[in-house]
């Protein structure tokens, strides 16, 4: 990017392209599959597509939070409506096959109700976020430092491959036999 000041920023528009394809991926990925559908995990060890979209939000909402300085979506009345066996801060990050097991959903709309609320979360923050903030270091435990821009990257990558991953379990569960 050049440093004429008469050229519009493309990263507000880059960022909200990128993160609206998810917006619209998790929804089909969950579009007419069943509570047990969604919890089928391939293998013991494997992850569902239940909680590969819950873990996709709540790290996208979490680290979306924590850059915009606000309290969490989750926190908000999504928790509660999950009532799930995990801390009220968990997001997925570490957990066990047994954790991951542990995941349940009754109704398949608290899925793709949270991922919008989280959504709008995100847009709402990258409406606000300026050029120069991309630059901004916000960990220095890294080398190099990781700023703004390199942690919405990150965030993105992160929901890209989760779903992308829920998007392969959705074919299995599609062409498995009925138990």
């Amino acid at each position: 990017m050049t440093d004429d000041p008469n050229r519009p920023d493309r990263s507000h528009a880059i960022l909200l392209d990128a993160f609206g394809r998810i917006a619209e991926g998790v929804p089909a990925v969950i579009d007419g599959l069943s509570a047990p559908q969604l919890l089928w995990q391939p293998d013991p060890a494997a992850n569902s597509i239940g909680w590969l979209v819950w873990h996709l939000t709540r790290q996208q909402d979490e680290q979306i939070a924590h850059l915009a300085g606000t309290p969490s979506v989750y926190r908000d009345g999504w928790e509660y409506g999950f009532g799930l066996p995990y801390p009220s801060g968990a997001h997925g990050f570490g957990m066990s096959a047994a954790e991951v097991a542990a995941f349940r959903l009754t109704e398949p709309a608290l899925l793709t109700g949270y991922y919008a609320a989280t959504h709008e979360a995100t847009t709402r923050y990258l409406a606000d976020l300026e050029p120069a903030d991309h630059d901004r270091v916000i960990d220095r435990h890294w080398t190099p430092p990781v700023t703004v821009a390199v942690r919405i990257v990150s965030i993105f990558d992160d929901a890209a491959k989760h779903l992308g991953q829920a998007e392969y379990v959705r074919g299995l569960v599609l062409r498995r036999r009925p138990d």
